[in-house]
């Protein structure tokens, strides 16, 4: 977390803010996605995070990416919208925050997953049929949703 949310948390302090963010499904050709074991929580999520300001959301999934997998976005399919009550999240430093997400599917990519050292711990593609247990909690509807519709738009309470 840095630039804008940093500076709204200098402000509010731990308090609930809401926040505007990106995930990508990363798909390989084998049809696995990739997952991130998070290295502050200890749980796999997608890759992603928040928007800045001044910042497509485009801009952020392609920075997120390459952040947190090494890899480059080259092209993506919007898929989903996921914000609502199901999304409040609270990070193990206790700031809270309510996702307002934009989910892609992200097909076309080039470069060699790896962790980046500062939020992942490693990054892995896993098989469809066996994702990990411990996935992040507001991450689980938008991985389910890609199972489930494989890339129609969805819009998510």
């Amino acid at each position: 977390m840095g630039g804008y949310l940093e500076e709204i948390r200098t402000l509010v302090g731990h308090r609930r803010v809401f926040v505007p963010g990106v995930r990508a499904i990363i798909v390989n050709e084998f049809e696995e996605i990739i997952l991130q074991r998070r290295r502050d929580n200890g749980l796999w999520g997608i890759p992603g995070g928040a928007v800045e300001l001044n910042e497509t959301p485009m801009e952020a999934l392609a920075r997120e990416v390459e952040e947190e997998t090494s890899l480059k976005v080259i092209s993506a399919q919007p898929m989903g919208l996921y914000c609502g009550p199901h999304q409040k999240f609270a990070y193990p430093n206790h700031d809270e925050v309510q996702c307002f997400a934009l989910a892609f599917i992200v097909r076309e990519w080039c470069g060699i997953p790896r962790a980046d050292g500062v939020e992942g711990a490693v990054v892995k593609f896993f098989k469809v049929s066996g994702l990990p247990a411990d996935i992040v909690p507001i991450h689980k509807p938008t991985i389910e949703d890609y199972l489930r519709y494989n890339g129609e738009f969805l819009l998510s309470d």
